[in-house]
């Protein structure tokens, strides 16, 4: 298999960064293809925390090329700050990175409409992370914004500018207008190096043999047309925008791993089946560090969703499974799968696209015996403890697709991979 795509699966944070990270070590190219800087990818290395939030998670390898697909809506100001703090802790991204020339940018104006949107909106409040990532996607879309390519047609640029804050009738001063102008051309400057035609890159790299990473970003859940929608993101998380998003056709992606956390997690708004109210909630919160990577704000906690995760699977056609935070369970006396919904007094088993529908379901679970060991040390399967071994057993027979990579901790050690 040359490539392979690691997507999310459920709301986000699954931790696909470590998966990517752990992969990436025989990879040749790591691809971001959606979403932008709302993205928080954590990734821990020889005792080191990196946040990544555009840059694509092989990029601490000094081997890989990391690409910045077309798909992705571009902060150049945000990106440049990641850039240089990586720079500064040794990192090296000199001919290893390439962006798409076709990236829409995330202007401050997106920032400001992101922000009073959320202010506004009350009871229809998103809960985005006011990144201004779907203002940037909703222009792009009504071909209002900019490229990345703009950034070196000056008077084209300062004319597009325009026609942006004429659309959203936002006023600025002319001395506000020139500054963002220069500081634009500025950051365009020091991306020149950069920027590339990656789709073109991408489809002779795959022809070669090369070894090709495709990274998600948030979850399928979060999909902007088969999420809970209104409460979804504004790309395509799902395997399908990658085609879209790297410009490549779909035959190109060889094999397709799922990620889902051992237990459901959720930030924002939006309908969450599982969610806990109740003490194993904080329990779980705290061990697991469930706070937004982008946002820091405390994560909703709930027990695995087999009904949801089902869905994802088949939404996706995954090839296998990676369960991540598998450690976080320790010291619970029980953990719960939800097999079913009731809904209205029916029982279900098929995720429900109406997202009403999703808010009024009561889910039926099993319960499975938990485990006291600290499984964090563990490198091989027949190390875990038989209860956490069960566990991974039933999300396996309930998916119907084989679990791959289990991930017991941080570190890229932590990690236990299965044959079969």
């Amino acid at each position: 298999m040359s490539s392979t795509a690691v997507l999310g699966c459920l709301w986000g944070d699954e931790a696909k960064a470590k998966i990517v990270d752990v992969l990436g070590a025989n990879a040749d190219i790591v691809v971001r293809f959606q979403g932008g800087s709302n993205a928080g990818h954590t990734i821990y290395s020889d005792g080191q925390k990196y946040i990544l939030h555009t840059l694509p998670s092989g990029i601490l390898y000094p081997h890989t090329v990391c690409v910045i697909g077309s798909g992705v809506v571009l902060d150049v100001f945000s990106l440049l700050e990641e850039m240089q703090a990586l720079e500064q802790r040794g990192i090296h991204l000199q001919d290893r990175l390439l962006i798409d020339m076709r990236a829409a940018l995330v202007l401050p104006l997106h920032k400001d409409l992101d922000a009073a949107s959320e202010d506004e909106a009350q009871q229809y409040k998103i809960g985005t992370t006011r990144r201004g990532i779907g203002p940037a996607y909703a222009d792009d879309t009504a071909r209002v914004g900019l490229r990345l390519n703009d950034l070196y047609h000056g008077e084209y640029l300062a004319g597009r500018l325009d026609n942006l804050y004429r659309y959203h009738h936002q006023k600025s001063t002319v001395q506000e207008m020139e500054t963002l102008i220069n500081e634009l051309k500025e950051a365009g400057e020091k991306l020149q190096p950069y920027v590339a035609q990656t789709d073109t890159y991408l489809r002779k790299k795959y022809a070669a043999g090369a070894r090709i990473l495709f990274e998600g970003a948030q979850g399928t859940l979060l999909d902007l047309t088969y999420g809970t929608y209104p409460f979804v993101t504004s790309s395509h998380t799902m395997v399908g925008g990658i085609s879209v998003g790297a410009g490549i056709p779909f035959k190109m992606v060889d094999k397709i791993i799922g990620v889902y956390k051992a237990y459901a997690t959720r930030v924002g708004e939006g309908p969450f089946p599982t969610e806990l109210k109740t003490a194993p909630a904080e329990q779980i919160r705290q061990q697991g560090n469930e706070y937004g990577s982008t946002t820091g704000r405390p994560r909703r906690v709930g027990w695995f969703d087999a009904v949801a995760a089902k869905y994802t699977s088949d939404l996706n056609g995954l090839d296998s499974l990676a369960v991540t935070l598998l450690d976080v369970l320790s010291g619970l006396p029980e953990v719960k799968i939800c097999t079913a919904y009731q809904i209205d007094g029916k029982r279900i088993t098929d995720y429900p696209s109406d997202p009403f529908l999703l808010a009024k379901a009561v889910p039926e679970f099993i319960s499975l015996n938990g485990w006291e060991d600290d499984i964090s040390a563990c490198t091989k399967v027949g190390a875990l403890p038989k209860s956490a071994q069960d566990y991974i057993i039933a999300i396996r027979d309930l998916l119907k697709v084989p679990v791959e990579i289990i991930s017991v901790g941080h570190e890229r050690g932590q990690t236990i991979f299965l044959n079969s």
